[in-house]
């Protein structure tokens, strides 16, 4: 499985722990930046981070990619848009969360959050 990891840096152990949720081999983890200018239309910057991740249209569809999404929500939102458009799904994407009284502060994964299980979810109810 690939991570495509479009926030701050993973560690090892944070790795360790989506192999641990998934039970998947992580085989490489991408680090893709995402600094926006916020005078310029994001949907053509997201274009250009989705060329930094290096993937082919045939690699989009069929590898198996998780994703940390930006931390910022406006460009994370419209990633995730243009991520379903090239993968033809919402890809996985994991969730971290502080951990309790560390100073430095740390992160651990929180959980795997299966976005088009969502979506399906949802598409069926429609009604509340």
């Amino acid at each position: 499985m690939i991570i495509l990891n479009f926030s701050h840096p993973l560690t090892d152990e944070q790795v360790g722990q989506v192999e641990g949720l998934t039970g998947q081999k992580i085989d490489e983890v991408r680090q893709i930046q995402t600094h926006f200018d916020n005078e310029k239309p994001f949907d053509e910057q997201v274009e250009e981070v989705i060329k930094a991740c290096n993937l082919t249209p045939e690699e989009w569809q069929t590898l198996p990619i998780i994703i940390v999404p930006p931390a910022f929500n406006f460009i994370a939102v419209t990633l995730l848009a243009a991520l379903h458009g090239l993968m033809g799904y919402f890809p996985p994407v994991i969730r971290l969360k502080p951990v309790k009284d560390t100073v430095p502060p740390r992160f651990e994964v929180a959980g795997i959050i299966n976005l088009q299980q969502v979506r399906e979810k949802y598409r069926e109810r429609r009604t509340f």
